[in-house]
């Protein structure tokens, strides 16, 4: 199997997983005109399919840490509603979602795409393990002072998020119809940003100026 039919299957088989969810995607809406990508979804203890993500602008690369990271992008992260639930070992009990689900892997996501250039692959783990802690401690309170209220356009109407800076980039995190939604980017202003459901699917693997068949990580 060639490269290209190797690239081909990778994103058949991601797009597969995004057509799996009970649950509407949401993305940046029309005003956004650059890039657009699938990244990866993530399944609840039940084998749902329970979040995932999309990207706008820049693609990561593979030699993205080796310097300053002057990449301008904004990822969506789709969260299902779900309530709570027992775990797949029936040992425990899963919390309902929330907007601090959608904050803590918006966070989370920021984190592993910025870490900073000038550190050590070897410090890395450390590093991403104190600030992930950080990052939970701070989704886990919305109403708190480290967060600032943000009204954006979802589907057209005012939604209000609640919304923070850090030196890695900004997160927010709110609802949509059907589902909650998180954010984060850096380069590009929140500010700006408007969200929409995603009709199809399909059109983040398209190649070309509003789609790209490479695969980042949530």
């Amino acid at each position: 199997m060639d490269t290209t039919s190797r690239a081909a299957g990778v994103v058949a088989a991601a797009l597969d997983g995004y057509l799996a969810a009970d649950f509407p995607w949401y993305g940046l809406d029309d005003g956004w005109t650059g890039n657009r990508w699938l990244m990866q979804v993530g399944a609840g203890a039940e084998g749902t399919v329970d979040y995932g993500s999309v990207g706008h602008g820049d693609e990561p690369t593979a030699r993205q840490y080796e310097g300053p990271d002057s990449r301008r992008f904004a990822v969506v992260v789709t969260v299902a509603r779900r309530p709570g639930r027992r775990s797949a070992d029936g040992t425990g009990v899963l919390e309902a979602t929330s907007a601090s689900s959608a904050a803590w892997l918006a966070g989370s996501g920021l984190l592993s795409a910025t870490w900073p250039g000038q550190m050590g692959r070897s410090l890395r783990q450390d590093w991403l393990d104190q600030q992930t802690a950080i990052a939970w401690d701070l989704a886990d309170d919305l109403a708190g002072p480290n967060w600032s209220s943000l009204s954006l356009p979802v589907g057209g109407r005012p939604q209000d998020f609640r919304y923070r800076e850090s030196e890695y980039g900004w997160v927010l995190a709110g609802e949509a119809p059907g589902v909650l939604l998180g954010a984060y980017g850096r380069g590009v202003s929140a500010y700006a940003l408007g969200f929409a459901d995603i009709a199809d699917i399909a059109r983040y693997a398209e190649p070309g100026p509003s789609g790209s068949t490479a695969l980042g990580a949530s």
